[in-house]
């Protein structure tokens, strides 16, 4: 069960909160509709309850804040627009991944992918995913964890009428089975059909909480679908007759040859029609929407431009498009809790008069009835007409396939879970092995270009590093794959539900921390080895002879290689981009160094010679296998401007990490 208590988003300046005091309940077993217009404040108050936004009130889930939730992706699964992932990893490495981050055995991507209907389309991109594989992914990605709970904002939103079905029937069966289901919609139709509970938004207020079938009495409004070639005399027919009448009858242009009559029925307008030689080719009640301006039901829209409109027959009708003018008779009767049922309508309200008024432009009807047959009206077939049910699909759905059976997940942290993670959103898309070709290939053409030119010494012939630039290409590249590694998450951010919410946790940290450490030290051997392989091949053996001081050079190779890769990590972290990271691994040598030096040239600077004979005396211990050479070359890379400048920034970076996921912690 959701129970949301006052929930209540933070004003802006002198303008009114977009939430203000919102209070609901989701019951589990049951399917739960938000329902408001755009602006209404339907992703604010679902973003609210998922703690993605600031503001007041409280969300429970079971019980229980998402905050105090050990692993929330067990219990809540969110799906709030397009799939966050990266448009070149395949749709099973995607779901791979996201097993990885939860904790969940690898099969389980195949069973979601089988339950979502996804499995020959396994190997397709998620770039090249139309709009209706790609709400078939977000379920799946909802669905990998096996959460109790499942959060949905607008999941139909594009979608074909047949899509909606299938997608509503997997949001039902997941009820079925006893889990909770809210999902927001605009569309009063796709409320009261896929829903058990519909609870209706208004400029950020809730002005109603009912029952399905209450909602469908109360605030919906029953309505004539009419096709004719004859659509705007059949319009001012029916306005003039029902202002002699004093009747409450609003005629609605659709567009083209459509009509939408509310307050009327079929056994009226089919009369209307046969006394003054109107062809009909269809005449049906239909289900009601909230009156003219309410939005198709999701995917008629679709279906509806596809149709000519004009003498259209077959089985199947497109969508009544809104373009054309409305002939209203009596005052408008607009949904509402006062909106007409088929009885009042029936029966003749009085009005003060008739006015005509310009049709809404986004206005939409219902789906037409599969009924359409052309014929010329007359009272037989009028009344025949009249019989006619809402609007159905002919066709009968298909059985929908079983949802992923439950899976038992061990609660217990492992520390192996995120480094599966990022070993696998690493591996899933080229730009590594991309990135680390490209450096071989400058390292090598600027190594054979350095040795040409000559007065280079052997080490950063080796690096392929020119004096003249600040770090090497092997840095550089290292640098980008660490930034690669957060900034891609906040680009596509598969961990989240929405962008700039990447957690912040310490195990993530570590894990890309490895990663990209391991991956920059291959990338360091691979440059050294490729150079020193292609200055033998076009220089000889004298330019790619090892320098005697091997040990201490290679030292302070690998840590620079790999401190341009944490740098790049943290720094992406922090400000969230990619770019931030590469200009904090380019900053060190630019910014940083001219520092560092200026300060370790100062006279109050005391060397640090001697630290290890120093360290051994204060802890009494002695160095095994002559351990005071490691600790000595060690702290004269750091003594290093370079090294120095490095650390520092290291060190700064971490700190700040540090200081921005604790402050979201308390958040």
């Amino acid at each position: 069960m959701i129970q949301a208590f006052g929930l209540t988003s933070n004003s802006r300046k002198d303008l009114p909160p977009a939430v203000d005091d919102v209070s609901f309940e989701a019951r589990a077993g049951h399917v739960t509709a938000l329902l408001g217009a755009t602006g209404a404040g339907k992703t604010t108050v679902l973003r609210l309850m998922l703690e993605l936004q600031q503001g007041r009130g409280l969300t429970y889930f079971r019980g229980r804040p998402l905050h105090r939730i050990a692993h929330p992706s067990r219990e809540v699964g969110v799906l709030m627009g397009d799939v966050p992932g990266h448009p070149a990893r395949t749709v099973r490495g995607h779901l791979r991944m996201l097993c990885a981050a939860a904790g969940v055995p690898v099969r389980r991507a195949d069973e979601v992918l089988e339950a979502v209907g996804l499995v020959s389309l396994r190997d397709e991109r998620l770039g090249t995913l139309s709009r209706g594989m790609d709400r078939r992914l977000g379920l799946a990605c909802a669905l990998l964890p096996d959460p109790h709970t499942l959060v949905l904002d607008d999941p139909a939103d594009g979608l074909s009428t047949r899509e909606s079905h299938w997608l509503h029937g997997m949001l039902r069966a997941h009820a079925a089975q006893g889990g909770s289901v809210l999902f927001t919609t605009s569309e009063p139709k796709e409320a009261a059909r896929a829903a058990d509970h519909v609870i209706t938004l208004e400029q950020g207020r809730l002005v109603a909480d009912q029952e399905a079938t209450e909602f469908a009495r109360t605030r919906l409004r029953p309505r004539v679908a009419v096709r004719t070639p004859h659509a705007a005399r059949l319009a001012a027919l029916l306005a003039k007759e029902a202002r002699t009448a004093h009747r409450s009858v609003e005629v609605v242009r659709e567009g083209g040859n459509r009509l939408s009559v509310y307050g009327s029925t079929c056994a009226d307008v089919g009369e209307t029609a046969f006394r003054h030689g109107v062809l009909v080719h269809q005449l049906a009640d239909e289900i009601g929407d909230m009156g003219p301006g309410a939005g198709p039901f999701p995917g008629e829209a679709a279906e509806a431009a596809q149709d000519p409109g004009t003498g259209a027959t077959g089985s199947e009708t497109g969508e009544l498009l809104g373009d054309g003018a409305v002939g209203v008779a009596g005052p408008e009767m607009r949904g509402g809790p006062a909106a007409q049922d088929d009885s009042a309508s029936q029966s003749g309200s009085h009005t003060r008069g008739a006015r005509v008024a310009p049709a809404d432009p986004k206005a939409h009807g219902d789906q037409a009835p599969h009924s359409s047959r052309a014929t010329h009206s007359g009272p037989a077939e009028a009344s025949g007409h009249a019989a006619l049910s809402p609007a159905t699909d002919s066709r009968a759905p298909a059985p929908l396939p079983p949802l992923p059976p439950p899976i038992s997940v061990r609660s217990a942290p492992s520390p192996l879970r995120p480094l599966r993670y990022e070993l696998r959103r690493a591996a899933g898309i080229g730009t590594g092995f991309l990135t680390g070709v490209a450096v071989l290939v400058t390292s090598a053409l600027t190594a054979v270009l350095l040795a040409r030119v000559g007065h280079t010494p052997q080490a950063r012939l080796l690096a392929a590093w020119p004096r003249e630039l600040p770090l090497p290409p092997a840095a550089l590249g290292a640098g980008l794959l660490g930034a690669l590694a957060f900034g891609d998450e906040f680009r596509h951010p598969a961990l989240a539900a929405d962008r700039g919410t990447v957690p912040r946790r310490l195990g993530l940290l570590t894990a890309k921390l490895v990663v990209a450490a391991v991956t920059a030290l291959a990338l360091a051997l691979l440059v050294v080895g490729c150079d020193a392989e292609v200055l033998y091949l076009v220089y000889g053996r004298e330019l790619a002879e090892v320098p005697a001081d091997w040990v201490s050079l290679s030292a302070s190779w690998f840590g620079l290689v790999v401190g341009c890769a944490w740098a790049g990590v943290l720094a992406a972290g922090i400000f969230r981009s990619t770019t931030a990271g590469l200009a904090a691994v380019v900053a060190v040598p630019i910014l940083v160094v001219p520092l560092v030096r200026k300060a370790l040239d100062g006279g109050s600077v005391r060397a640090a010679a001697g630290l290890p004979a120093r360290l051994r005396e204060v802890l009494l211990l002695q160095w095994p296998f002559g351990g005071e050479r490691y600790v000595a070359g060690a702290v004269r890379v750091v003594a290093q401007p370079v090294g120095g400048a490095l650390t520092l920034s290291l060190t700064a970076l971490l700190c700040a990490y540090l200081l921005t996921a604790l402050r979201s912690r308390v958040r």
